[in-house]
């Protein structure tokens, strides 16, 4: 089971950012393949999505995404077997323009082994004062479905709701800035049902023992964020970013970031700096002091005080000019993306050396895009 909180975010800004008010999204498809090395995990798979207008006032989009897992992380090691696993996710989405407004629904599936997620989006954009400002409402509802390999008689939902509003402003000729806002709430089973914390226990030949991890069964999040765009005068450009978010489980986060794109004739080359720090939840600690030492209790290291580094190039290649095409293709591109991801966790004990846990993880996405 490998439940990861960027499938929500994606979907979630898929429909908060996907299109701009009077301008439909031009006709592509994409297909791509990732992998993530890090950690003791290791996905990889492919990915293929097709959208096509339909007129002048209709856009649709699908997606299939899948990941081959394969897992021996720090907390598989230390208190479970080594498991492999597929998740197969389909999306469906709909744009709809009238005028200066556009409207997009979407639905996304995800299946794995053990564990179901559906999510259900509807956002609406509106150009204003000469299209300078477009602003952005949008809704997700996600209804999950949480099992156990090993007891098929274990079920457990959880629904997560998102909702969010955005102003993307043309400051001048150069700059564009947009400001968002994000509030999410979770209610239901919201943790992992495989991962347990340590207690002391003078008793064991380790001076620890196992109990399972027990969360809150609500959660409310919110979320600030601005991005700043200049555009030099090379045909290059410059990204800031910067993104706070707390929520109910005493979480703090602060993210910030710099990305700098670079064409060269038929070349676009992208270079991009992003930290994240966050301190740690409420009920989490690396080892309790004795058994039900409180009412919940959490050892998830994504739940604990973090550092995180990411440095990532990218390298686009157009190898079908725009300006000529090829047969009912208009453009097409090449893309290599590389991620080097680095988290120190001070307050997560690797079990295996004694030290605090630090995860490296490598990502590589190879992706071939069509414009038609």
């Amino acid at each position: 089971m490998h439940r990861r909180p960027a499938f929500y975010l994606l979907a979630f800004l898929a429909l908060a950012g996907g299109s701009r008010a009077g301008v439909l999204p031009d006709d592509r498809g994409d297909v791509m393949y990732h992998s993530y090395v890090g950690g003791g995990v290791e996905i990889d798979g492919p990915s293929v999505l097709v959208r096509k207008k339909v007129g002048s006032n209709f856009s649709f989009v699908g997606n299939y995404y899948v990941d081959y897992v394969s897992s021996a992380s720090i907390d598989v090691v230390t208190q479970a077997s080594p498991y492999t696993e597929q998740r197969n996710q389909w999306s469906l989405g709909m744009d709809y323009l009238r005028g200066n407004t556009t409207m997009s629904v979407n639905y996304t599936n995800s299946e794995e082994s053990d564990f179901d997620a559906k999510t259900f989006g509807f956002a609406v954009s509106q150009d204003l004062f000469g299209d300078l400002t477009t602003l952005t409402l949008s809704y997700a509802y996600g209804d999950d479905l949480v099992r156990r390999s090993d007891d098929p008689t274990f079920q457990e939902p959880a629904t997560r709701q998102m909702y969010g509003i955005g102003v993307t402003q043309i400051l001048t000729r150069d700059l564009i800035a947009t400001l968002n806002f994000e509030t999410a709430t979770d209610e239901g089973y919201l943790n992992n049902p495989y991962r347990s914390v340590r207690y002391l226990d003078p008793g064991s030949p380790l001076g620890y023992s196992w109990e399972p991890e027990v969360y809150p069964h609500t959660r409310t999040s919110n979320a600030l964020g601005i991005r700043a765009r200049y555009y030099l005068p090379y045909r290059a450009a410059v990204e800031l970013e910067v993104r706070g978010y707390t929520d109910t489980w005493d979480i703090d986060g602060l993210m910030g970031a710099i990305m700098y794109v670079h064409p060269y004739g038929p070349w676009t080359f992208t270079a991009k700096y992003r930290y994240h720090g966050q301190n740690s939840a409420h009920f989490y600690r690396d080892i309790f002091l004795r058994p039900q030492a409180t009412n919940f209790r959490g050892r998830d290291k994504e739940l604990s005080e973090l550092y995180s580094n990411t440095y990532s190039i990218r390298a686009s290649y157009q190898f079908i000019d725009e300006n000529k095409g090829w047969n009912f293709v208009k453009k097409g591109t090449v893309t290599a993306a590389y991620d080097r991801l680095d988290i120190k966790y001070p307050d997560f004990t690797n079990l295996l050396t004694g030290g605090y846990y630090v995860l490296d993880a490598n990502v590589v996405q190879l992706f071939v895009s069509f414009w038609y």
